[in-house]
């Protein structure tokens, strides 16, 4: 464990509210908050004056490619590329390869994590068609949730039979994490599209071939499905207009003040960062670099969902980061795979969407860390509290940095925001209690550790 730190003269952002405070780390933990802690020892000081102190974000949807695509990316270079976003915690998905569909399987990759992760970590075990009896054998105390593909996936992993999904929600005793996209819709839209627009379309196909029709119906059916049973339900990059309405809004997630007073919100929903930057219009300039799944689509329904956002039907903002070689991407349309890499910029994109006045810097602490860790029942991570774990992120918002290939830490090299110059700066990550990452220099020696829960 590392050496005390004490920061100084921070406006911390933590819940609901922005405050000048002092923050003392001991042994990995927020040992004190305060207005004055300047005469408390500590092994290292630094002044944050004039910068913004945030909760570690913790993205509930990355792909990290290991085992099996890590000629694409591997937990050790995506978790690296993580925390200089200001990303401490991750939980990734199991679509590797071969697809996370045993305990066996589930288990080496937290044993590659304990190894290779400079943040912190948890894996979705994944759910077939054929493997209810290993699903149910998930200890939800250690690990953050079940993850079905309601849509197509890698391999074995789209769960598409009625009698599977009935036995899947009604069984599973923790928290079922969905794509939702409705693969017969999917098939027919790009058999007649194929027909119509030949081998080589645009990009801009994109959101034709995988409509709102599929999103919605795959969605209703996947919310009917926990409202029958009772089920957990966490429904993943929201993308359409009409799905914002499938879901009730919960003021109080990642709102202490409020939390203890309302019933758990069973149907959980979550939006993603480039469904709420990029809009259908963009395929002309960065064509299959913003192909992905579900569909970036219309700019009508980015507001709509930022505004769902706002209004609290939506509960978590993250990232599916989902690197591919730009080889890959640069391939006709049919055969590019889709997915972006996001998790360095993530926090910097909304930071942006603040600027802007479309965010509040409290709705972003809320919505990438302290309602994350309400959804999936973290324990002792999400808020800046003493006695919880170090996981901060210092931002100056008045530094700004242009995204560049000579700055871009992903394996894969390149960013569907090369030249954008963001406003703002990530100076300083802690991943408990460890300094990861201060002034674009990484401690190669930090380690994340395992994310635990409260169980459901």
């Amino acid at each position: 464990m590392s050496a005390s730190v004490l920061i100084l003269n921070a406006r911390l952002v933590n819940e609901c509210r922005i405050t000048d405070t002092d923050v003392l780390i001991e042994n990995g933990r927020i040992a004190r908050l305060g207005g004055d802690l300047s005469g408390l020892p500590a092994g290292r000081v630094i002044d944050a004056a004039g910068q913004y102190l945030l909760p570690g974000l913790i993205d509930d949807q990355v792909h990290f490619r290991e085992p099996g695509l890590t000629h694409k990316a591997t937990i050790a270079s995506e978790a690296r590329a993580a925390v200089a976003g200001g990303v401490t915690s991750f939980m990734e998905m199991p679509n590797t390869v071969p697809n996370t569909l045993t305990q066996a399987l589930l288990q080496e990759k937290y044993d590659r994590a304990a190894r290779t992760s400079p943040a912190n970590y948890s894996f979705y075990m994944g759910a077939s068609n054929d493997n209810l009896e290993e699903v149910l054998r998930t200890d939800f105390r250690q690990v953050c949730g079940v993850k079905a593909f309601m849509g197509s996936s890698t391999g074995n992993m789209l769960v598409d039979d009625p009698a599977t999904l009935e036995r899947l929600f009604s069984q599973v005793p923790g928290l079922i994490a969905v794509h939702c996209e409705d693969e017969a819709t999917i098939r027919r839209q790009a058999e007649a599209l194929r027909t119509t627009h030949g081998e080589h379309p645009p990009a801009g196909i994109h959101p034709l071939v995988r409509p709102e029709a599929a999103c919605l119906r795959s969605s209703s059916f996947a919310v009917e499905l926990a409202r029958r049973h009772g089920t957990r339900l966490h429904v993943l990059h929201i993308s359409t207009a009409d799905e914002t309405t499938l879901f009730e809004p919960a003021p109080w997630l990642g709102n202490p003040a409020f939390l203890q007073k309302h019933p758990e919100k069973r149907i959980t929903a979550e939006a993603c960062v480039h469904h709420l930057w990029f809009s259908a219009a963009d395929y002309d300039r960065l064509g299959n670099r913003i192909k992905c799944n579900p569909a970036i689509k219309a700019d009508g329904h980015r507001q709509r969902i930022l505004q769902a956002v706002l209004d609290d039907r939506i509960d978590v903002i993250a990232t599916d980061h989902a690197p591919h070689t730009l080889a890959e991407k640069q391939q006709p349309y049919w055969q590019a795979p889709s997915g972006l890499p996001l998790v360095q910029h993530a926090l910097p994109m909304l930071l942006d969407l603040h600027a802007a006045g479309h965010l509040t810097l409290e709705a972003i602490a809320r919505k990438t860390a302290h309602a994350v860790a309400d959804c999936f029942g973290i324990t002792e991570r999400g808020y800046v509290r003493e006695g919880y774990w170090a996981d901060l992120v210092l931002v100056d918002l008045a530094r700004p940095q242009q995204v560049s290939p000579e700055n871009i830490l992903y394996q894969c090299g390149w960013s569907p925001l090369e030249g954008h110059c963001f406003g703002s700066r990530i100076t300083h990550t802690w991943v408990s209690g460890q300094l990861a990452w201060a002034d674009g220099v990484f401690d190669e020696g930090v380690r994340g550790r395992r994310l635990a829960f409260k169980g459901i």
